[in-house]
């Protein structure tokens, strides 16, 4: 079990412990110049590799000192490892995500079509497998395991208070639209080792690949589904962004599809603000953020 972190790690101190490789910078007179690191953060670290066999993602036991970087003596890949030792992870526990998540699914998908389409994914345990690990993104909101799970809990919250507030005509589909917007994001994201983008994330982006997963929905349920509840369910995961500049395919069409946009907007802008926050010294200001467009006093 690890026990080492790297915030554990003290000057001038010599320990034993795993990291994962997360960035190669360049080769030196046999040696991997790399930032290694675990949930806790990374630390650039000279390591003896001869043989040219160390890998982005490849987690390895180190025999090191930290002298400014991390001097590595000797290491050896190690092959059983609790992912969630090596990247970061939602705070709040899963278990209780998935259930207010399902908390408010049961209490509002009353119609046939709603529940048909909730089901027809949150029903499927590969999917739910990969949903619980996803995440919100690389570094623009909920870039932590766990996050895409607590970005759609945090979305279906807002639309619901939205959807009661100004008493929106189709309330559950502003809701069920807000819980399955980013669900193209679990096969946009690599999560099994550094975050990075899939080769079909960067050709497509979650929201085509969204929209595709909803069709194949549609094929399954037959004659379940309206072509107007069709219509009006992809337009909450196309129209999400809100605007074309913000990589939106259309802007919002429908009042549920503005719901979905700015709930998953507020939740978005909000995630950030917090990560600030949890950097910033009281009282003080806080860096320069490029997705905030300010910084901020805290």
């Amino acid at each position: 079990m690890k026990n080492t972190f790297v915030k554990d790690i003290k000057e001038n101190e010599s320990f034993k412990s795993s990291f994962m490789i997360i960035k190669k910078l360049a080769r030196k007179e046999g040696k991997l110049i790399a930032f290694i690191g675990d949930k806790t953060g990374d630390v650039k670290a000279y390591i003896p590799d001869s043989m040219n066999v160390l890998d982005i993602g490849d987690v390895i036991l180190v025999k090191a000192t930290k002298d400014h970087v991390l001097n590595v003596q000797e290491f050896e890949k190690e092959e059983i490892f609790d992912i969630e030792d090596f990247l970061p992870g939602v705070e709040r526990p899963i278990v209780d995500i998935m259930d207010e998540i399902g908390k408010i699914s049961k209490e509002e998908f009353k119609s046939d079509e709603c529940r048909a389409l909730d089901e027809y994914f949150f029903n499927d345990k590969n999917f739910l497998e990969k949903f619980k690990k996803g995440i919100g993104g690389l570094s623009q909101h909920h870039n932590y395991l766990g996050g895409l799970a607590e970005h759609t809990l945090n979305s279906m919250y807002l639309a619901k208070m939205m959807t009661d507030r100004y008493n929106c005509r189709y309330k559950e589909i502003a809701i069920l639209g807000a819980k399955l917007h980013d669900i193209g994001k679990i096969e946009e994201y690599k999560i099994d080792g550094p975050f990075s983008v899939t080769m079909r994330g960067d050709m497509e982006g979650h929201i085509v690949m969204g929209v595709m997963m909803l069709e194949e929905a549609f094929r399954s349920g037959g004659d379940i589904y309206s072509e107007e509840f069709k219509m009006r369910i992809k337009s909450c995961i196309i129209q999400h962004h809100g605007k074309l500049e913000y990589g939106s395919p259309k802007v919002p069409r429908t009042e549920e599809a503005f719901i979905v946009h700015y709930a998953d907007y507020v939740d978005a802008m909000l995630n950030k603000i917090e990560q600030v926050r949890n950097i910033t010294e009281p009282n003080s200001w806080s860096e320069y953020d490029r997705r905030i467009g300010t910084k901020l006093y805290m």
